[in-house]
């Protein structure tokens, strides 16, 4: 790597300072600017704030965590934290009080545009016009008017190398100190690495460092891999240490860049909660210590995707501000089209941000941790742990020191020190209870003192901590009918269910075809692979039991057994799914109107694959009665689908 660039990425010497600070007194006289104009707020124009704000959401509620603690150090020092646009667009300050007086008188407020081009020389449009960390102070700025200020300002790049905003400092030019361009610096490199840890749900995470003590620190290289083991972004101490900018490293895979196949990572770090750092050598011959994260792959979980649903596993550049758009809003990705989904959506809109329970009632597998996890997405508290428990996988004897924590000794196997529980590392964050309805009833009065009082005390301890959570619930099982048998508490809930949703099953949406497509793309390979129109003939009118889990499973294999031509057809499918489909129906599905699978062939005979669907259509058309509509919401096709094929059934069938 270039010397000077990397004497840039710290922090400029003074005769650099010099020259950059000269350059952009050309440049803002090219703009037209006088020095002496006053300042102007008549740019301050209603609307335009919130439009910033909304546009730059993902940016916005990674930053501002770093922005209080940011603010926190340089307290009574008479100054302010700013938040920036890529633009130059303020989006937030906070900061002393008689300083943030004194910045109002010259327009340095959220929804003021403070680039070059309309304030000429400062921190903030200086820095995202060099695209570089910089210090403006007192006369090198060029309107007289901000002479009274020193700004320290570092731009913030995006998970694919894209500056996507600015973070600034900007106090009175008496109080001048060399290192707060630094302490900016860190900070947006600390935004960065939040950023990069909330994208890429689905990849193979490298942290790696040449001294051990710094694996887990901010000046950590954090790559992101495919899952097969191809490069698709890398914070800029990984670039550094990897000595390649991130449009170089775009032509490389794991293996290149350490000298091993991805599967060793599964070998070393998949076996285990916490392995230790391992030594790898990189492919310039440096040796670096490493540990992975390897994440499970989730049926439909929400990527920085195109707006088309495509992972952005190695986008072009102009591409990050459309994938930064789709990373706006999870709940807006899982908006494919269905009217249920959609009224769903709009209601938790409402309600997100407004300390309002929601719990979630839907069919095992139809996707309510992934709803759960899009709430907290979309909240103010997105850059803060969620954390999910399943109520229903872990034993009776532990969930009490799982919920709650512990301390040393409170039970014979406990860690030496004790250990957090789920709802403590839940704080300022949301806490996920799934299958909420499988609560053994003597936790749940405990759980609702924590809910209503906010503290939790772990077990064998006599203090309590202080927790700040959002909850969100979910359950397949009636609950109302738990409360009837004395199995569940109606205190409890009536404080989870302050709004209550049901995910419809996948049967009953009409947009499967968009669900299918999200589906797919999540499978390591899928974006390849397309479907035979008999074999989506044949999905849709299947009655998916197991919603979208059964769905991604499905998919997962065919996505392996695939040919070369990468066209998922019939024979690609599990054997056990293709043989549920030849099973008929049992009485007691007949009776519930489940959606039926083809009867049996005749001995000697072969069932082709439109067989298979005329049979299932007919069915259900004997089962209610002929009614189009009934019948195509129990396959979870259109009514005109089933309009089109009744003219193929043979009259047999449909008596």
């Amino acid at each position: 790597m270039d010397t000077r660039l990397a004497r840039h990425a710290d922090v400029p010497d003074e005769q650099d300072t010099l020259a950059l600070i000269h350059q952009a007194h050309l440049r803002s006289r090219a703009f037209g600017i006088a020095s002496d104009d006053e300042p102007d707020h008549s740019g301050l124009l209603p609307g335009r704030l919130k439009d910033a704000l909304e546009e730059n959401r993902f940016l916005f509620q990674h930053a501002v965590p770093v922005m209080e603690a940011l603010n926190s150090q340089i307290a009574n020092t008479h100054s302010m934290v700013l938040l920036t646009s890529a633009q130059g667009l303020v989006l937030h300050s906070m900061g002393d009080s008689d300083f943030l007086e004194k910045a109002d008188r010259v327009a340095l407020v959220p929804g003021m545009d403070w680039s070059e081009k309309t304030k000429g020389t400062n921190a903030v449009g200086t820095a995202l016009s060099v695209q570089q960390p910089v210090t403006v102070h007192g006369s090198q700025h060029y309107m007289n008017a901000n002479h009274g200020l020193t700004c320290s300002c570092a731009p913030i790049l995006d998970p694919y190398g894209q500056i996507v905003g600015a973070l600034d400092v900007t106090g009175d030019h008496r109080s001048y100190h060399q290192h707060t361009l630094a302490l900016v610096r860190m900070s947006a490199q600390m935004i960065e690495n939040h950023m990069f840890a909330g994208s890429f749900p689905n990849a193979v995470r490298v942290h790696f460092h040449s001294r051990v003590e710094f694996l887990g620190t901010l000046v950590e290289g954090i790559a992101a891999f495919t899952p097969e083991g191809r490069f698709i972004s890398a914070n800029r101490s990984a670039q550094m240490q990897l000595g390649m900018s991130f449009g170089a490293l775009q032509a490389h895979t794991f293996s290149s860049l350490f000298n091993l196949p991805i599967s060793t990572l599964t070998d070393l770090f998949g076996s285990t909660a916490s392995p230790v750092p391992r030594q790898f050598c990189l492919h310039t011959g440096v040796t670096v210590w490493c540990r992975a994260e390897l994440q499970p792959a989730r049926p439909w979980a929400t990527p920085v995707a195109s707006p088309a649903g495509k992972p952005a596993e190695a986008p072009a550049p102009r591409a990050a501000s459309a994938a930064r758009r789709a990373q706006l809003s999870s709940l807006q990705y899982l908006d494919t089209g269905d009217v249920q989904l959609s009224s769903i959506i709009a209601k938790l809109r409402k309600v997100v941000d407004r300390d309002i329970p929601v719990m979630i009632l839907g069919e095992t597998g139809s996707g309510k941790d992934l709803l759960a996890q899009a709430i907290h997405n979309d909240s103010a508290r997105a850059a803060q742990p969620f954390v999910a428990v399943n109520c229903a996988s872990i034993p009776d004897t532990l969930i009490e020191a799982e919920l709650f924590g512990y301390e040393e000794g409170a039970f014979t196997g406990a860690r030496k020190k004790g250990a957090p529980g789920k709802i403590q590392q839940a704080h300022g964050g949301t806490l996920f209870l799934d299958e909420i309805g499988d609560m053994p009833p003597q936790l749940q009065a405990r759980l609702l003192r924590v809910l209503q009082e906010r503290k939790v005390s772990p077990l064998g301890s006599g203090r309590e901590v202080e927790v700040d959570v959002t909850v969100v619930s979910a359950t397949h099982k009636n609950l109302k009918d738990l409360i009837a048998s004395g199995a569940f508490r109606e205190d409890l809930y009536y404080r989870l269910n302050g709004l209550v949703v049901r995910l419809p099953a996948l049967r009953e949406r009409t947009d499967f075809q968009a669900v299918l497509k999200k589906v797919l793309f999540a499978q390591e390979g899928g974006a390849q692979v397309s479907i035979a129109p008999d074999v989506m003939e044949l999905l849709q009118a299947y009655h998916w039991p197991g919603n979208v889990r059964q769905l991604h499973n499905l998919l997962r294999t065919a996505c392996a057994m695939v040919d070369d031509d990468r066209v998922i057809r019939m024979e690609h499918l599990p054997d056990d799914f293709l043989d549920e489909l030849r099973v008929p129906l049992r009485p007691a599905e007949r009776n519930q109107g489940a959606p039926a699978a083809a009867a049996e062939p005749a001995a000697g005979s072969t069932t082709c694959l439109q067989d298979v669907t005329l049979q299932a259509m007919a069915q259900m058309l004997r089962l209610h009665k002929g009614n189009l509509s009934a019948a195509a919401k129990a396959l979870g096709v259109s009514r005109n689908t089933i309009y089109r094929k009744k003219n193929l059934l043979p009259p047999d069938l449909l008596n």
